[in-house]
């Protein structure tokens, strides 16, 4: 089986959007789909796709990043969740397992949230629940406030190296990272200013799995202890040097953890 994934251009929802789809058709369980940290290419998220073989793996890039075109309007959490599930039909996806990292676990809350019926298992991994977040890192936050910092390509990767490593003594390869607009990161980043996931937290009754890392210094482990004693029976999982991108500086402890999540029927929906 190749794990090369296919690329395609899909308009939905009123925009254009770059989709990955990895081992399509690979088995009878539900796909999962990955939505990713602000400003982050899904190319970066290819080494967890990969790794996962036995079931099929979906990521696009949010207006903005990645090879989606800019968004014309500012836009919120909901409106990417509902554009989420658009997609979703234009893939004809009834249900889907999700994984939601950083930036992309607003997204996932709020997808699980207004889908309840189309969301199988819902892993959240180093997020945090929107504006009431218990903040980071001040000097590393207050450099990631600036777009210019991340839309140049010869300071994007510098700048994601000291950010989402954030504090891990494990390293990341950023060598597929490509810069996002400005617009583009502006928008994520006022989306995820004005949107809070507390009030829905109670009503997630799907299984879902929070991690995070003890050393993630742009979102604190403090944020993960938070989702999971607001998620009535969530579980936890916690991770330790791998920084704020620990699913890829521990990957193979990390996808070895999703998996046994995933696949274990005890926590069937």
């Amino acid at each position: 089986m190749t794990d090369t994934a296919i690329h395609k251009m899909i308009g939905v929802a009123g925009r254009r959007l770059h989709v990955a789809r990895w081992h399509s058709g690979a088995s009878e369980r539900p796909p999962l789909l990955l939505l990713n940290g602000i400003g982050m290419n899904l190319e970066l998220l290819a080494p967890v796709a990969r790794s996962l073989p036995e079931r099929e793996v979906i990521c696009f890039d949010m207006p903005g990043t990645g090879n989606s075109p800019d968004p014309v309007f500012p836009y919120s959490i909901s409106c990417m969740a509902l554009t989420t599930a658009s997609l979703l039909d234009r893939l004809e996806i009834d249900r889907a397992d999700i994984l939601g990292i950083s930036w992309g676990g607003a997204v996932a809350q709020q997808f699980a949230f207004q889908h309840r019926a189309r969301t199988g298992k819902l892993v959240l991994a180093a997020t945090a629940a929107g504006a009431t977040m218990i903040p980071g890192n001040a000097a590393l936050l207050a450099h990631l406030s600036d777009p210019r910092e991340y839309s140049v390509e010869r300071t994007l990767k510098r700048n994601l190296a000291s950010i989402y490593n954030g504090g891990g003594s494990a390293r990341v390869s950023l060598n597929a990272a490509k810069a996002p607009s400005p617009l583009g990161f502006s928008y994520q980043m006022a989306a995820f200013a004005s949107w809070s996931s507390l009030p829905i937290l109670p009503m997630l009754s799907m299984p879902v799995m929070v991690m995070a890392d003890e050393e993630d210094q742009l979102v604190p482990p403090s944020n993960a202890h938070f989702l999971h004693h607001a998620i009535a029976h969530s579980e936890l999982e916690m991770f330790r040097g791998g920084g704020h991108l620990f699913m890829l500086s521990q990957r193979e402890r990390f996808v070895a953890r999703l998996r046994t999540f995933l696949d274990d029927d005890a926590h069937a929906c």
